[in-house]
């Protein structure tokens, strides 16, 4: 016969912290905060996405990181999007009174891009979008696909972004952020109820 263990309920609020030898990275996540962010690390496109992320999302967030970008930007944008999923999932909890769903299509001047997602407890990530650039400053693009992958796996979320269609690489970028701050304030936001499944658990 199984067992299962009883999860805590939501506080919608966590600390992170992840120390290796190519990052060292402390975060404090307020799910259901005024959009305050205080963010201390050296990838300055990444600073600029994660402010328009919590002002959007109404989430207070703090993240004071360093990491081994002189090689490249790579393990620090993932291990910051790792912490992220981390801190989202210890915020929930067993996700007792929370909507679960969340969608936004956001527009940024030419650009439409849209943020679904499921708070199911499957990692899942799909991520529909053209960029042009390798670059966008000296932030590499690939980079988007590696961040948002990282907090759909730690976040244990079905996470699908799409750019339905655009010219500037840094509104895409930035449409798909500010989609899913918003998308994550809908799923976030509480409910009359329990654990919004069939099942009766959201693992």
């Amino acid at each position: 016969m199984a067992t299962e263990a009883i999860a805590v309920a939501p506080t919608f609020s966590a600390n992170v912290a992840r120390e290796t030898g190519e990052t060292t990275i402390r975060l404090s996540l307020q799910l259901h905060g005024t959009g305050e962010a205080k963010l201390n690390f050296p990838v300055p496109f990444l600073r600029h996405m994660l402010h328009l992320f919590a002002v959007h999302g109404q989430f207070d967030l703090a993240i004071d990181a360093d990491g081994d970008v002189d090689v490249e930007d790579h393990h620090l944008v993932e291990d910051i999007g790792l912490c992220l999923g981390k801190a989202i999932a210890g915020a929930l909890g067993n996700k007792a009174g929370i909507r679960r769903y969340g969608e936004r299509h956001t527009p940024m001047d030419e650009t439409l891009a849209r943020a679904v997602l499921d708070l199911s407890g499957r990692p899942a990530f799909v991520l529909q979008a053209q960029f042009t650039n390798e670059r966008i400053g000296t932030f590499p693009t690939e980079l988007v696909a590696e961040f948002f992958k990282s907090v759909a796996n730690e976040g244990r979320m079905a996470l699908h972004l799409a750019v339905l269609y655009g010219e500037n690489n840094h509104h895409m970028v930035e449409g798909l952020f500010k989609a899913f701050g918003a998308a994550l304030r809908e799923a976030v936001s509480t409910v009359d109820g329990g654990v919004p499944s069939s099942k009766g658990v959201l693992e």
